[in-house]
């Protein structure tokens, strides 16, 4: 078992592993460039971070195939601390983020992914893909005509190529054809070198010069913390995706604890804290990648691409990496959900477009993915609350009223409940209440039940509740309530 996974994670296609990692590793360049500038530092800050994360992630994650890297969520959230207390500050956090995020794992919190719904898992991969092509724009929007026509031809292809060829992906003969012609024609357009500072030597490791003080706890502490959720929320919603591409599980728990490894080392080798890059990483799976090899392959050639090629990588027009860009976010889009707008429950929908738009006009995935989920779950509780039913039909031979509820009965259905009984028809009767269909889920509930059997004995009518699953009868038990059981 142990060795047909190994096979699997990094023997398994090794060629098609490496070229769709190669693919990922280019589409992570101009991303990591521009996020790196946001969270206010060198580029050679996020490029160190992403090689580091994606070779230390390619052995700790527990989602093959998945690219990792530093990413614009976590710079939005570092960007405060760099400004207000340098950079060595900001790898102190990553690296108190990191162990944070060891610890979420080791605790099994991945668990929690369970509450994020379809509707919420949709609207975040279309959010992400608006967001990617928006940063884009300052490449596309005023540029001179020969940007615009190594654009369009770039685009080109990338999209007709797969007709004659699928042995080398598209986009790789995309950067080759683009740079070879730019440096031929001498085309005075804008480069990787001219983006910003690229990595002249390899990461060193070293601790993070902050004094080891409670006042430097006190300043990475809530940024790390926010660091720390945002990787973890974005990272496991990427790898929920994969698991949908693929038809393939993943560990949740251990990619939790992946990303800490990989935040760690990479703060400890002068790198921002990153997380799953959804994006690149829907472009690894769309190239063959479905392995660990393809992970470490785009962490290593980013390292040998901006080390040891440096000089050709500079010349790579930006036009060719902006083209790759369009196409992984028209990829990453899921433009199926366009039609299911429609079709599907009007509550699903709210929530996908509400995490669309909430994410999109923020800038911040985790607002987006957290407003989803509440509405998710404010929805749900809605819909199941409205499914409680309470019918009343007279006894005559008994001289009684039943009372048949059916249902769950908890905070959000208690006061429905309540209101379903009118003291004024029961007078001169007896009342059973019948809860063989129903279920008591909290104390608002038992509660709601003590009201209506007190507010029945307050107007002198005897009150029997019949009915009770075991898990109800337990919980009324254990809370001392006045409501006295009937067998039936």
């Amino acid at each position: 078992m142990l060795l047909s996974s190994i096979r699997r994670d990094w023997s398994a296609n090794p060629m098609r592993e490496m070229l769709a990692g190669a693919v990922a590793t280019f589409a992570l360049i101009p991303e990591v460039i521009a996020f790196s500038f946001v969270a206010g530092v060198d580029p050679e800050v996020g490029l160190f971070a992403s090689f580091v994360i994606g070779i230390v992630i390619a052995f700790t994650g527990g989602r093959p195939a998945m690219i990792s890297a530093a990413a614009g969520s976590v710079a939005l959230v570092a960007a405060p601390l760099v400004h207000a207390h340098g950079l060595p500050y900001l790898f102190a956090a990553g690296l108190l983020a990191g162990m944070m995020q060891i610890v979420f794992g080791l605790l099994r919190l991945g668990v929690l992914m369970r509450f994020v719904s379809k509707s919420v898992r949709t609207g975040f991969v279309n959010a992400l893909a608006i967001l990617i092509f928006a940063a884009q724009m300052p490449h596309i929007i005023g540029v001179g005509w020969m940007e615009y026509a190594l654009l369009i031809a770039g685009l080109v292809i990338i999209y007709l190529t797969p007709r004659v060829t699928t042995a080398i992906p598209s986009p790789l003969i995309c950067i080759l054809i683009l740079t070879v012609t730019s440096i031929a024609l001498g085309l005075p357009v804008l480069t990787v070198a001219d983006l910003g500072k690229l990595p002249d030597s390899l990461p060193v490791f070293g601790w993070p010069a902050v004094p080891l003080t409670l006042e430097t706890l006190r300043i990475i502490a809530a940024p790390a913390l926010a660091i720390a959720m945002v990787g973890l929320l974005e990272s496991m919603m990427t790898a929920s995706v994969v698991d949908d591409l693929t038809d393939t599980p993943s560990s949740k728990n251990r990619e939790c604890t992946g990303l800490g490894l990989a935040n760690a080392a990479a703060s400890l080798f002068g790198g921002i804290a990153g997380c799953g890059m959804i994006g690149q990483t829907v472009s690894n799976v769309k190239y063959g990648g479905r392995g660990r090899l393809s992970t470490l392959f785009a962490g290593a050639f980013l390292l040998i691409l901006m080390v040891l090629l440096k000089p050709w990588v500079s010349e790579v027009p930006v036009a060719a990496l902006v083209a790759i860009m369009v196409m992984v976010s028209i990829d990453t889009f899921d433009w199926s959900s366009l039609r299911a707008v429609i079709v599907h429950p009007r509550m699903s929908s709210a929530v996908m477009v509400a995490t669309v738009l909430v994410t999109v006009f923020t800038a911040n995935l985790a607002l987006g993915v957290t407003v989803g989920v509440l509405l998710s779950g404010v929805f749900f509780t809605f819909k199941v609350a409205s499914l409680l039913r309470v019918d009343v039909a007279p006894d005559q031979a008994a001289g009684r009223l039943i009372y048949r509820v059916s249902g769950q009965v908890f905070f959000a259905s208690a006061d429905v409940f309540v209101e379903a009984f009118d003291v004024q028809d029961a007078v001169g009767k007896a009342v059973l209440i019948d809860v063989s269909e129903a279920h008591f889920w909290d104390i608002t509930a038992v509660a709601a039940l003590d009201k209506v059997v007190q507010r029945f004995r307050a107007h002198g009518i005897a009150v029997e509740v019949a009915g009770l699953n075991q898990a109800s009868a337990t919980l009324i038990g254990s809370l001392d309530s006045k409501v006295v059981l009937k067998e039936v």
